[in-house]
């Protein structure tokens, strides 16, 4: 039977739980239509989500209709559970993009559809609540409704119903060929166009009234491929969840071969391998799950008995996700109140094996909490998870800018560890990467000087660890950690000893590179489009110059018909546009503003742009007040031994004391090659 996975994304009330509801039950997989604002639909499960009328967990359900068998991924549509979204994209075959017609395009649809292509995975987009439209979406709406898809997501965007027509043949050479010579494409060709993302076919309907519904089930049959899936079992992680008795559950989508009840599996972290049994095998069954002993590639599946799985890990054959592009920017202070705060660090910690995004670090300095999220609903459901699930009640400061560091230029660091019986010295590069790279790590060090054992320890301690910057103690980001040199000792090293260099060697590094400034502090922008009565133009150019942002020139658009409320993109009459970058310290409650300078009519759209020098970084450090030679657990000194005991060397003399020469011609600049184990392992 062909089948794919298909996830549905959308911004926040679109709808798309509901045409997920109007799906099953078109295709009869459940007998009654449930609603989001009733709290009865069928795959939002979870009593935060009926209570909240949103979804915060993606949830699974399977259909089959004409022959074609259909796993249908509900994601989160909130922003502040878009990493959440994101994480499900490693599960999917195609995508199913939900654009509220009354709505238009907005930003977060825009982000959704770079992740989207970022993956190259084939999209759908269906237009709902066309009933909501002037003239309940009429031929002339829906081309304005088209015209807006092209302009802001793709020029591939083609009505379903002229997808063997000019519009579709347009995308693709040999697609036009066909078109001219036959008049038509094939079906073939209609697969292939989608496939291969040269078309987007879009559906018009309204999920709520169940109209448009049924064309769209029969356009998913057709237009889905047959895919040829490996022989080798493979899978990937997509989420991790708790079931009701609190044991473990890891979804996952089998991309090869089978997996089995009591099948051992195995994995990859940090370097290190491990392996574990498989308990139980679920698959959805219209929303339901239900047990089963095999699960065949393409499939989706909940299982129980893999405890050490995080969402992104690959199993069997398959490499580990890519790595995320949406992050936290913001940071709160965790009030532990009258609870136990060691017990609160430690549910925080499981809460965040289910969702990496969810930042939990420990203040050795400040002995307390912080937790890095994506906004105030997300806070919300974590104090709901600690409460229901832990029995923990606690609240949390006002929230504050995540920021982070990185360096301007490469900066040598030294590690050295020998107290008495111990030995281990290590030579790490810190480079400025480019931005948006997170922290790369490789190595240049010759197995001659130092055993490959030794080397894959070192880069494993350094990859294990979140490394901080020495301005702020924010954490690093954007550089490559490169192993340069290193000795260990034949009969008094340990692995720990590597450990305790490879910490040291990368705070020396930056230690040494903040006395000669060029350590840089960064903050998160966010990409704005601020719509408000052109009248008010003014006000929102003088607010946004205030807060440092950067814009281009304001976009208006005429006087227009009433149809065009909503549409976004300055189309409207008396509306103006400005679209441009600000630092997202500086918005606040801005969009509140917004709307009461404006009368209700404004509208502020964010989506994250990265990370960018932080505007104001002599106050921001001098309100942190952070001291890095003070921060122990992250000392920048080395221990060397003389006359039998260790003794503690200050970074900025460890270079006088090393037992290793740098060799030059190793503080080349970085090669992509060098970001790989060992020449590409």
């Amino acid at each position: 039977m062909k089948q794919a996975v298909i996830g549905i994304l959308a911004h926040v009330d679109a709808g798309k739980t509901t045409l997920a509801e109007a799906m099953l039950y078109d295709a009869g997989r459940i007998r009654a239509l449930g609603r989001v604002d009733r709290g009865d639909a069928h795959l939002d499960t979870d009593a935060m989500e009926r209570a909240r009328g949103i979804t915060i967990f993606s949830s699974q359900a399977e259909l089959e209709h004409a022959g074609v068998r259909l796993m249908l991924v509900d994601s989160p549509g909130h922003v502040d559970f878009s990493a959440e979204a994101e994480r499900t994209l490693a599960a999917l075959d195609y995508a199913l993009l939900v654009v509220g017609g009354n709505d238009g395009v907005q930003g977060h649809t825009e982000t959704l559809w770079r992740l989207l292509a970022r993956r190259g995975i084939p999209t759908f987009v269906f237009v709902n609540k066309t009933d909501l439209l002037p003239d309940g979406g009429s031929a002339e709406e829906r081309a304005r409704v088209m015209a807006q898809l092209r302009a802001r997501l793709s020029e591939g965007c083609v009505p379903a119903d002229d997808l063997a027509g000019e519009a579709a043949a347009m995308t693709d050479d040999a697609a036009l060929d066909e078109y001219l010579e036959t008049g038509s494409l094939t079906p073939q060709t209609r697969r292939r166009l989608v496939a291969q993302q040269r078309a987007f076919p879009v559906f018009f309907g309204s999920a709520l009234k169940n109209d448009g519904v049924e064309g769209l089930l029969d356009g998913l049959a057709e237009l889905v491929e047959e895919r040829e899936w490996p022989r080798e079992f493979a899978a990937c992680v997509y989420r991790v969840s708790h079931g009701r008795k609190g044991e473990r559950v890891a979804w996952l989508k089998v991309t090869g071969g089978a997996l089995c009840a009591k099948q051992v599996v195995s994995g990859v972290r940090a370097g290190e391998p491990w392996s574990q049994k498989v308990d139980q095998l679920r698959v959805a069954v219209g929303a339901r799950l239900e047990p089963v002993g095999e699960v065949r590639a393409g499939r989706l599946c909940a299982v129980t008995g893999l405890t050490r799985v995080r969402p992104g890990d690959g199993l069997g054959a398959e490499s580990d996700a890519e790595a995320p592009v949406l992050a936290p920017v913001l940071t709160y202070r965790v009030l532990t109140g009258d609870e136990d705060a060691h017990a609160v660090l430690a549910a925080l910690r499981e809460l965040a094996c289910e969702d990496p995004m969810l930042g939990v670090a420990w203040s050795e300095r400040l002995q307390e909490i912080h937790l890095q999220l994506m906004g105030a609903v997300q806070l919300e459901v974590v104090r709901g998870l600690l409460s229901d699930r832990y029995g923990l009640s606690v609240d949390f400061g006002s929230a504050g800018i995540l920021y982070k560091e990185t360096l301007s230029a490469p900066s040598m660091g030294i590690g050295h560890f020998e107290p008495l019986r111990h030995y281990a010295e290590a030579h790490l590069l810190v480079e400025p990467g480019p931005r948006g790279s997170g922290v790369v790590f490789g190595t240049r060090c010759s197995e001659d000087e130092l055993d490959r054992n030794w080397q894959r320890l070192i880069l494993a301690n350094a990859m294990e660890r979140d490394h901080v910057g020495v301005l702020t103690g924010a954490p690093l980001t954007d550089v490559r950690i490169t192993l340069c040199a290193g000795r260990a000792h034949a009969k008094h090293t340990v692995g720990g000893d590597f450990r305790q260099a490879t910490y040291r060697a990368v705070r020396q590094a930056l230690m040494c590179a903040r006395s000669r400034g060029e350590c840089v502090l960064l903050e998160p922008w966010y990409a704005f489009e601020l719509e408000v009565p052109e009248d008010k133009l003014g006000r929102a150019m003088s607010d946004m110059t205030r807060m440092g942002g950067r814009f281009g020139a304001p976009s208006a658009g005429a006087a227009p018909a009433a149809s065009d409320a909503g549409a976004g993109a300055g189309a409207s009459g008396g509306i103006a546009t400005l679209a441009g970058e600000v630092p997202a310290s500086e918005l606040g409650d801005y969009a509140l503003e917004v709307a009461a300078y404006t009368g209700g009519r404004g509208r502020l759209s964010l989506q994250l742009a990265g990370y960018e020098p932080c505007h104001d970084a002599d106050r921001v450090i001098e309100e942190a007040a952070y001291d890095p030679e003070a921060d122990l657990p992250n000392t920048s000194d080395s221990v060397f031994c003389s006359h039998g005991a260790g003794y503690t060397v200050k970074w900025q003399e460890v270079p006088a004391h090393v037992h290793v020469a740098d060799d030059p011609s190793l503080l080349r600049p970085w090669r992509p090659a060098d970001a790989a184990f060992f020449g590409g392992e």
